[in-house]
C-alpha cells in the first residue's frame, strides 16, 4: 500500500505562521497601517452623495420639526428614527424603501427597549448588560436579513443614546411614538427619491455579505456579546459617563469578516476617532446655539457619506462630531466639551478590546487567512 502525502492545503497550512501570537504579530506590521490609510477611490460615487443629502435632510426636517413642536425635548431621541435612511443603498431596485422600514422599526426597538429598562427602574448594570446584548443581537440580525451597510452600530447607538431615566411611561410612549414618526419620514424622503438611485443588480456584487450558516452568525454574535460586556463594564467601573461608546468601539472591530479587516476597524476608528473629538471639542466650547447644531449635523451627514466609503478612518473623522452632537442634541445640552475626551478613551478601549478578542476568539482557519494576506501584501510567496 502507497500512503499519500499531504494535501497541498495542510502543506500550505504547516508553512504558515498561522499561531495566535503569529496573528497577533501579523497585525503590527507596517503594511497593515498602510492598508488601513488607503483610499479606495469612492469620493465620487453618486448613490453615496444621494444618501448623504437625504441622512442631511431627515435629520434637519426632524430635529426642525421636533423643535417647534410641542415637545421640543423629543427632537434629539427622534433624531435616531431617521437614522433609518442610512440603510439600503445597495438594494434592488424598488426594495429599498422596505429595508429603510425594516431598520425604523429596529431603531424603535432599541429607543423603546431601553426606555422601558429604564422606567422599570432596571439598575445600571442591567442596562450595561442589555446593551451588550444588544451589540450581538443587532449583528446577528443585520447578517441574518442582509440589511447591509452601515450595520448593527447604527442600532446599538440608538439604544446606548436612550438609557437614561425615564420619569414615566407617558415618556416612554413618546419616545416611541417620536422615534415611529422620524423613521416614517425617513422612508417618505427615501422613495421620493428612489428614481434618482442607482439601484443595485440582483446579482451584482456588494459589500452586504451573503447568510453565513446558523451556528456561524450565533457564535459571531456571542463572542460580539462577550466582548462588548468586557468593553461596557469595564468602562463604567473607570468611572465613564457614557459606556456604551466603549461598548460600540468593540463591536465595530469584532464584525469584521477576517482579522486583517478587525485590525483595520481597530487603527481606523482609534485614528478617526481622536481627530474627530478635538473638532468637535472646539465646537462645543463655543456653547453653538441648537440651530447651529442642527445645521452641523446636517452637514456632517452628508460629509460622511462622500468619504467613507472611501476610507473608514477618514469617515470616523466626521462620524465621532456627528455622533456626539447628537448625543449632546438627545441629552437636551446637559452634556458640554469634555464628552469630546471621553469618546477617545471609551473608543480606545473598546478597540483594544475588541482586537484582543477577536485574535484570543479566532479559529484556525481565520488565522490561515490572516497569514496568506499578509504573505501577498509583504510580496512573499508561500510555499
Amino acid at each position: 500500500m502507497t500512503l499519500s502525502g499531504p494535501s497541498n492545503d495542510a502543506t500550505e497550512t504547516l508553512s504558515l505562521a498561522v499561531r495566535r501570537i503569529d496573528a497577533a504579530s501579523h497585525l503590527v506590521k507596517p503594511h497593515q497601517v498602510r492598508e488601513s490609510l488607503a483610499l479606495n477611490g469612492r469620493f465620487k460615487d453618486r448613490n453615496s452623495f444621494l444618501i448623504g443629502i437625504q441622512a442631511a435632510l431627515a435629520s434637519a426636517l426632524t430635529l426642525i420639526l421636533g423643535l417647534v413642536s410641542p415637545w421640543p425635548h423629543l427632537a434629539g431621541i427622534a433624531a435616531l428614527g431617521a437614522l433609518a435612511v442610512l440603510f439600503g443603498r445597495f438594494a434592488p431596485a424598488g426594495q429599498r424603501g422596505r429595508v429603510v422600514l425594516a431598520c425604523a422599526a429596529w431603531l424603535v426597538l432599541g429607543v423603546v427597549g431601553m426606555s422601558v429598562a429604564a422606567r422599570l427602574g432596571a439598575p445600571v448594570p442591567v442596562r450595561l448588560g442589555l446593551l451588550a446584548f444588544a451589540c450581538g443581537f443587532y449583528f446577528f440580525v443585520v447578517n441574518s436579513t442582509r440589511l447591509g451597510p452601515p450595520g448593527a452600530l447604527i442600532f446599538v447607538f440608538a439604544a446606548g443614546a436612550a438609557m437614561g431615566d425615564v420619569a414615566s411611561w407617558q415618556a416612554v410612549a413618546e419616545r416611541a411614538a417620536a422615534t415611529v414618526l422620524a423613521g416614517g419620514l425617513a422612508w417618505a424622503i427615501c422613495v421620493a427619491f428612489e428614481r434618482l438611485r442607482l439601484a443595485a443588480a440582483p446579482d451584482a456584487p456588494t459589500p452586504i455579505e451573503p447568510v453565513r450558516p446558523l451556528s456561524h452568525r450565533l457564535i459571531a454574535a456571542g463572542r460580539i456579546t462577550f466582548g462588548a460586556a468586557i468593553a461596557v463594564f469595564a468602562a463604567h467601573a473607570c468611572g465613564s459617563v457614557h459606556p456604551a461608546w466603549a461598548a460600540l468601539g468593540t463591536l465595530a472591530v469584532m464584525q469584521g469578516t477576517h482579522l486583517h479587516i478587525s485590525m483595520n476597524r481597530a487603527l481606523q476608528r482609534m485614528a478617526g476617532t481622536m481627530i474627530g473629538a478635538g473638532l468637535v471639542w472646539i465646537v462645543l466650547a463655543q456653547e453653538p446655539s441648537i440651530w447651529t447644531v442642527i445645521a452641523l449635523v446636517a452637514c456632517l451627514q452628508l460629509v460622511i457619506e462622500m468619504v467613507i466609503g472611501a476610507n473608514y478612518a477618514l469617515g470616523q473623522i466626521f462620524v465621532t462630531p456627528l455622533a456626539l452632537l447628537m448625543s449632546y442634541l438627545a441629552a437636551n445640552g446637559a452634556v458640554d466639551a469634555t464628552m469630546a475626551a471621553e469618546r477617545v478613551l471609551d473608543t480606545l478601549a473598546g478597540a483594544c478590546i475588541g482586537i484582543v478578542l477577536a485574535v484570543v476568539s479566532s479559529t484556525l482557519d481565520d488565522r490561515v487567512q490572516l497569514a496568506r494576506h499578509h504573505a501577498a501584501r509583504s510580496g512573499q510567496v508561500v510555499e
